[in-house]
């Protein structure tokens, strides 16, 4: 029994017992996996698609052309059905520029490559890969509207904006300079330290801390990376001669690049939210 305290009486209100609370405990969590895996839509199927086209050679087309032509019919299916808005569409555009800008840079630079042939390939790199950025994008779009998603204590524009573009500029620039992901890591702690993330599971909120939040989609994105090198995605210099495990040092690049795709996806939502 629960005790709440008026000025004039007690009220005694009864708790669910043990099992029940179990049981709808459960339900939660399946509801939020649910909810979870409808938002993952775009991913799976790209997952999906590198495994079929991996295990069965598809003609008249090289395999990342097919891979293209499978994500460009799944975006245009994911608008025409309603699962994504034109509004999320931009977003996920966004993305597709800002991760093929970064691929065709890394690739020339050496860091991973795609070697197999394609028609549709920019200084080496198949246009699908921008595809792989932009499911990223509509997993946080998808799962934002479909868990109600908001900020609690979200620091103002001028501390996220810079932060999000020195995390995404410092891809680039490690090459030439210092690497300073650390720096940026700790910058990250401290500039979100207050900051959470709510959330609703059938009309129930929920909240967790946003630095958590970052680390675990970066952690499965790992995870996923490891199952597309897998199947012949792309290729680290290290998986030439056989597939090998993705370093978990990789977590880190992930970590960040989850952080930079969740700011801009916050700072849009936000923004979007004050225009009349």
């Amino acid at each position: 029994m629960k005790i709440v305290k008026g000025s004039e009486h007690k009220t005694l209100i009864p708790q669910k017992p043990i099992g029940a609370r179990a049981i709808q405990a459960a339900e939660q969590l399946i509801r939020f996996g649910w909810e979870q895996a409808l938002s993952c839509l775009f991913p799976v199927v790209i997952f999906a698609s590198l495994a079929l086209t991996k295990l069965i050679p598809l003609p008249l087309l090289p395999r990342y052309d097919w891979l293209l032509v499978i994500c460009l019919l799944m975006q245009w299916w994911m608008v025409r059905s309603g699962l994504e808005t034109r509004d999320e569409l931009k977003v996920i555009t966004l993305f597709h520029l800002v991760g093929l800008t970064l691929e065709i840079f890394k690739v020339n630079m050496g860091s991973w490559s795609y070697p197999e042939e394609g028609y549709f390939k920019i200084l080496g790199v198949p246009l699908y890969s921008g595809f792989m950025y932009a499911s990223v994008a509509s997993y946080l779009c998808q799962a934002w509207r479909r868990l109600d998603v908001d900020l609690i204590k979200w620091p103002p524009f001028w501390m996220v904006v810079p932060l999000a573009s020195a995390i995404y500029l410092n891809f680039f620039t490690h090459h030439f300079w210092i690497d300073v992901r650390w720096w940026l890591s700790a910058l990250v702690i401290i500039v979100f330290w207050k900051s959470w993330v709510s959330y609703k599971v059938n009309g129930i909120p929920y909240r967790m801390p946003i630095a958590l939040s970052f680390v675990l989609i970066g952690f499965f994105i790992w995870v996923a990376e490891n199952i597309a090198t897998f199947f012949g995605a792309w290729q680290y210099p290290n998986q030439a001669d056989a597939w090998s495990l993705v370093h978990l040092g990789k977590v880190s690049s992930w970590l960040l690049l989850v952080i930079v795709s969740f700011l801009i996806v916050a700072t849009l939502k936000l923004v979007k939210r004050r225009i009349p």
